[in-house]
This record gives structure tokens, sequence and C-alpha cells, in this order.
């Protein structure tokens, strides 16, 4: 049993790091903090980690009450949520990252990098289609551990990306959509099976 829960979070966990692409959107965030000091850039991705954990725990705990009051079922989001994931994964395929057009030059940390960067729609249905499919705690579990190491990742961004360089970042993150694209066709399948099932 325990097994079985650990590997759900860790399922969960690498779906959502996934999803917020934190090596794929490396150039990205040194673009947007290419003026600020040392201490400056690490105080934006404090922030920017921090409101993004606070978004996707309020959507894992409040998820079922969402599903309740708008009438959705399991089958349903499963499938409509993996066809989302699919369309990122191939957008990340194609282009390398997801790209953003619009960046504001105030508040940075909390927009655009917390969101809609790092918690954007795919992070918000990963972490719903998590709570349908494995309950609350691992969910819970999945978002801590996930922006653990997100901001492990962002507090010492410097030295990784001159180590990967931008042909690294691309790389890894189109490698990364590999994977959510087999975990958006397991979701459709999932969903489809159960649908067919009931």
């Amino acid at each position: 049993m325990a097994g079985d829960v650990a590997t759900e979070i860790l399922k969960g966990v690498i779906a959502l790091f996934i999803i917020v692409d934190p090596l794929g959107n490396f150039p990205i965030f040194m673009s947007l903090t290419k003026k600020m000091s040392t201490t400056e850039r690490r105080k934006t991705f404090r922030t920017a980690t921090l409101v993004g954990l606070i978004l996707l725990l309020c959507f894992a705990v409040a998820g079922n009450e969402i599903f309740r009051f708008f009438g959705i079922t399991l089958p349903s989001f499963l499938i409509a949520g993996g066809i989302l994931l699919l369309i990122i994964a191939i957008k990340l395929l194609i282009s390398g990252g997801l790209k953003e057009t619009a960046v504001s030059a105030e508040s940075i940390g909390a927009v655009p990098i917390g969101i809609p960067l790092l918690v954007g729609p795919g992070a918000i249905t990963t972490t719903i289609l998590t709570l349908q499919a494995s309950g609350l705690l691992v969910t819970l579990a999945s978002v801590i551990i996930t922006f653990g190491i997100v901001w492990v990742i962002l507090r010492y961004i410097e030295p990784i990306y001159k180590f990967l360089g931008k042909t690294g970042t691309t790389a890894i993150a189109r490698i990364l959509a590999m994977f959510i694209a087999a975990i958006a066709v397991g979701y459709i399948l999932e969903g489809l099976t159960t649908y067919i099932g009931g």
C-alpha cells in the first residue's frame, strides 16, 4: 500500500514538474530578471514559487467542490484534461518551450513568472487530474515536492543555465514533452475506459 502511494506521488510529481517546466523556461526567466542583482533575482523567484505553490494547493483542496459545482464527471475531465496536456506537449515538441508574448515589468515574481509561466492552465489541469485519480494526500504531496524542486532549481538558475545553455534547455524541454504526451494519452484512455465501462 505504501509502495502504491509512493508510486502515485512520483507519477504526480513527474507530470506536474514537466508541465511547470522550469528548465524549458530558463531563457524567459533569465530575460525577465537580467537587470536584477542576484539577491533581487532570488527574491523574485522565491515569490514566484510561493505564489505558484499556494495557487495549486488551493486547487488541490477545492478541486472536488469545483467539480461538483459545475457538474463535471471524472471521465469527461480526464479526456478533456488529457487532450489539453497533449496539445501542450505538442507545442513543447515543436518550439522547445512555452512562449509568453505578454510580459509585465511590474511584480514579475507573481506575474508573469508565478502565473502563468510556472502555474498556467496545464499545471492546474494536472493538479485536478491527480486529485481525481489519486486523492488529496497524493495531490498535496505532489504539489509540495514539485515546488520544492522548482525552488532549488530557480535558486541556482544562473550556474545551471550557464552549464546547459539555450540548446541544452531546449533539448531537455523536448525530451520531457515526450513524457507528458504519454501521460496525456494515458489520461484520455483512462477516461474513455471509465466512460465505456460505466
